[in-house]
């Protein structure tokens, strides 16, 4: 489940990013390849897991469900954390004349 949480969570960012593109202000683009990047990185932990050990491919308990979201808030706060240090709109750090 929590690959399909995360590659939701991608393909959802993903378009919003791109109807944005050329006025990146809030760095959608970091949250895509955070998103994307987990999820290829989950992808290949299942496919080699079921490679080598059988069973399901897609992990449908509440565990993995609770894993899934709380990767995904781990993103958001990835995110949420490097655009607050680099402050696009100068809310946090104003100018030096300001």
């Amino acid at each position: 489940m929590w690959l399909i949480i995360l590659a939701m969570a991608a393909a959802i960012a993903t378009p919003i990013w791109y109807s944005r593109a050329g006025n990146d202000e809030y760095m959608l683009k970091l949250l895509c390849l955070i998103l994307w990047g987990a999820t290829i990185m989950v992808s290949v932990d299942h496919i080699m897991g079921y490679l080598m050990e059988g069973g399901e491919f897609f992990e449908l308990t509440i565990d993995a469900t609770i894993l899934g979201i709380v990767l995904l808030i781990a993103a958001l706060v990835i995110w949420e954390i490097v655009l607050l240090l680099k402050d696009p709109k100068h809310v946090l750090y104003k100018g030096k004349g300001s």
